[in-house]
């Protein structure tokens, strides 16, 4: 298990990470490398491979909405088969069940507010056991799955006293 686990803090950082690196960095043979990957491919211990990727540096923009909802749970289903039908909207990036205030934190992507409005108005405030919904704007991402987006700026200002 601690193999495992240690395959996972290395690829969560870096997916590129290729097997016969993993076994050198863990003094391991590749061969076991590649089996518990696939171990953990087919229980859905690693469920994909994806890319933090900045869209503005290619003068992609797009808007990102953080969603709050209220709903009424369901006999039996509780929040799930809300959160199970939110889940298959294409805008929808994330479903979170959560504490407090709101009971479902989504995050929504798309081309315009315009758009992500559309969305929350026609699609996500129509479903029958939705109550409400706060939706944030997201302004400027900073960090994102331990990714910075901009180093910060130093400030090379002479202090004068």
């Amino acid at each position: 298990m601690e193999l495992k686990k240690r395959i996972l803090e290395l690829i969560e950082y870096d997916a590129r990470i290729n097997t016969k690196t993993l076994g050198t960095m863990l003094d391991q043979d590749e061969e076991v490398i590649v089996k518990a990957i696939a171990e953990m491919e087919k229980d859905k211990t690693i469920l994909g491979y994806g890319t933090i990727i900045n869209w503005e540096n290619i003068g992609i923009d797009t808007v990102t909405a953080m969603i709050d909802v209220k709903v009424n749970p369901e006999r039996d289903k509780g929040f799930n088969s809300t959160a199970e039908r939110i889940q298959f909207f294409p805008e929808v990036r994330c479903v979170y069940l959560m504490s407090g205030t709101y009971d479902l934190s989504v995050v929504v992507e798309g081309k315009t507010m315009k758009e992500v409005a559309r969305f929350v108005s026609q699609k996500l405030s129509t479903l029958d056991n939705v109550q409400s919904t706060v939706t944030h704007f997201v302004l400027k991402r900073y960090k994102q799955d331990n990714f910075i987006f901009e180093e910060p700026e130093i400030d090379k200002r002479l202090v004068v006293s």
